[in-house]
């Protein structure tokens, strides 16, 4: 057991250095991607050389969330890698230790990243990326409206059915207001047409508002009196401008459910909320499949770990992004698409587990 401990402390010290090399280098050249795709930009729009600094800045949380699983595939195959060119991975196998023991502390930071990179989205990379996205807007002038127009929206289990015309955020007023009430069998019970109406705390207040609603078997029209009924929040009728990789899980979970009862579509936004979750394990796949691989090369460890590490994880971003399109377009099921390349990685890692040397 103490010889199991010695060599678990050893992979582990030789694996941490090389890890975080390979994690700055990953960011500095996503960085720089970043940069490079949007020069042209920056130099038409005359954007100051500080203020491109600052969007690099709010930038490197998210390209630490997306460099680490490469960073860890990297660090995984070199370090084992290295150790099968220097013959200490012969003597490893030959006292007895099988490789699935030797993997363990490296399959443990897997997991441990794993659980990092979720609290590391959600508390650090959601918030820096929104400020860098909105420095980003600001520097090149580009304006995105939280208003919207032609806007049908759902409550009350769907026994209320919300039209507008216009919504204006930035006043929050809704212009051309149709609302109509049916009972759960699908009845007429009311109808409600207001030229404009103002959100006042807690609900909306209606201008030049009239109500249709029979009485007596006949269908009258009368002005609508003081009502606080309605009180549908103005977020709803903007959320088609919301980005959920914005949003905290919890509040991208809350707007799932409000674009679903109010009859929007959500299976994208859903789909993007279950993908928060199934990147966060990239982690965990990544040093299976290099654990797998790093003991397979003996001559050019550097070259072929890093060739490896970027092929690997191009195939797998790939895989991602096809799954997630196709649930984005109702295709498949949105956790399907989040979560079926990680199953399938996994399952081509444990095949590789499998037949690995030992």
């Amino acid at each position: 057991m103490n010889r199991v401990m010695v060599l678990d402390k050893y992979i582990v010290k030789n694996f941490i250095p090389v890890f975080f090399i390979a994690l700055f280098m990953f960011v500095f050249i996503l960085i720089l991607i970043d940069l490079f795709a949007n020069l042209i930009r920056y130099i038409n729009n005359e954007v100051p050389v500080l203020a491109i600094l600052k969007i690099s800045f709010y930038f490197i949380p998210k390209c630490i969330s997306y460099a680490m699983p490469i960073s860890i595939l990297f660090a995984a195959a070199y370090t084992l890698g290295d150790l099968y060119a220097k013959n200490e991975l012969t003597v490893v196998f030959s006292s007895g230790i099988p490789f699935w023991r030797l993997c363990v502390p490296l399959i443990a930071i897997g997991l441990a990243s794993s659980f990092f990179s979720f609290f590391l989205e959600d508390l650090f990379v959601i918030p820096s990326l929104k400020i860098k996205n909105e420095l980003s807007r600001l520097a090149l002038r580009l304006h995105v409206s939280e208003s919207n127009s032609d806007i049908v929206i759902k409550a009350n289990n769907g026994n209320t059915i919300y039209s507008v015309d216009y919504f204006d955020y930035s006043r929050l007023i809704l212009n051309g207001v149709i609302i109509n009430e049916s009972n759960d069998a699908g009845d007429f019970i009311l109808r409600i047409w207001a030229a404009s109406a103002d959100w006042k705390n807690d609900h909306w207040e209606f201008k030049n508002a009239s109500i249709y609603q029979y009485e007596d078997g006949i269908l009258r029209v009368k002005p609508l009196g003081e009502n606080t009924s309605y009180n549908v929040h103005p977020d709803i009728f903007r959320r088609n401008s919301v980005i959920v990789e914005e949003l905290p899980a919890m509040e991208a979970k809350h707007l799932i459910n409000d674009l679903r009862l109010a009859g929007l579509p959500y299976l994208k936004e859903t789909a993007n909320y279950y993908h928060r979750f199934s990147f966060s394990s990239a982690s965990l796949i990544v040093m299976i499949l290099s654990v797998s691989m790093g003991g397979r090369f003996r001559k050019n460890i550097l070259l072929m770990s890093l060739f490896t590490s970027l092929t690997v994880a191009v195939v797998y971003y790939v895989a991602e992004m096809l799954s997630m399109t196709m649930a984005g377009l109702n295709y498949i099921p949105p956790v399907v698409g989040a979560w079926f390349p990680v199953l399938i990685f996994l399952f081509i890692g444990a095949l590789l587990i499998r037949g690995a040397k030992t």
